[in-house]
């Protein structure tokens, strides 16, 4: 396979990956045969993925837009993948100019290749660090900066809970960093659910067992509890379309078929 010039000499390009099958999803160019092939397959068991993947984008560029226009500037976007297709601070610099993003990520693709996109741009960092090893993220300097006291600060955890396991307990991961969030900071989460099609989540996982990163999809209380210690801002907990959608035509009559549900809590 030819390797591109944004791709680290030391990645294995022939196994599959989240963050490029994601990007193979929203119709990125930044994916390799391996995701691609692996992508088809959870395509042929699942039709809509590619629609649930466009919603969760959607979803993201809405609640960073919402944060924004509550006077947040500054946001932690862990699991960011690759930033592109409407990336995290193009969407809050259409209503705050200076806003500042750091994107976090363990995988050495999406930080690479991440890096180059956002070389120029100073009000952007990316950090390679692992959300199961909170700690650590947590010490890296530019997240450090981000979080020091006063602004608030918007974290996002968006499609990439599902890819902790149960053993690595993910609401403790989550308390962490709640716990070090300035007052009126926000999580803005969306988490892949067991009860949206029921008949999909066995074979889903199983086709995410064999790449590198493992999905484990979970109950909505389950998801809901991620907000302990969080104000829910309105409407809750809901399916991905019907989080202040753009327009009700745009939630559909079966929103559940998206199968992610949603949220953003604010501390108080």
């Amino acid at each position: 396979m030819r390797r591109q010039n944004w791709t680290p000499g030391w990645i294995d390009l022939d196994t599959p990956n989240a963050a490029r099958m994601y990007d193979y999803y929203l119709g990125g160019s930044h994916n390799f045969a391996a995701d691609r092939e692996t992508a088809r397959k959870a395509i042929a068991l699942w039709p809509e993925l590619p629609m649930i993947m466009r919603a969760n984008r959607a979803f993201l560029r809405r609640s960073v837009h919402y944060l924004a226009g509550e006077g947040i500037t500054r946001f932690l976007d862990i699991g960011s993948g690759i930033p592109t297709l409407g990336p995290v601070h193009e969407v809050a610099r259409e209503v705050h100019p200076e806003a500042r993003v750091v994107y976090v990520d363990r995988d050495p693709v999406a930080v690479a290749h991440s890096r180059l996109l956002i070389e120029d741009d100073p009000q952007s960092q990316v950090v390679e660090a692992d959300l199961t090893d909170p700690g650590d993220l947590l010490s890296q300097p530019e997240v450090q900066e981000l979080l020091r006291p006063g602004d608030p600060v918007g974290v996002l955890l968006v499609a990439v809970l599902h890819f902790v396991t149960d053993a690595q307990d993910p609401h403790k991961i989550v308390a962490v960093l709640r716990d070090a969030l300035p007052p009126g900071s926000a999580l803005v989460l969306c988490h892949a659910a067991l009860e949206g099609r029921p008949d999909q989540a066995g074979p889903h996982q199983e086709i995410y067992s064999r790449t590198a990163t493992p999905l484990t999809m979970r109950t909505q209380e389950q998801i809901t509890a991620f907000f302990d210690g969080f104000e829910l801002v309105e409407p809750g907990v809901v399916w991905l379309p019907q989080w202040r959608p753009d327009s009700q035509r745009s939630v559909g009559s079966h929103p559940e078929r998206m199968t992610g549900l949603v949220g953003v809590g604010r501390r108080p």
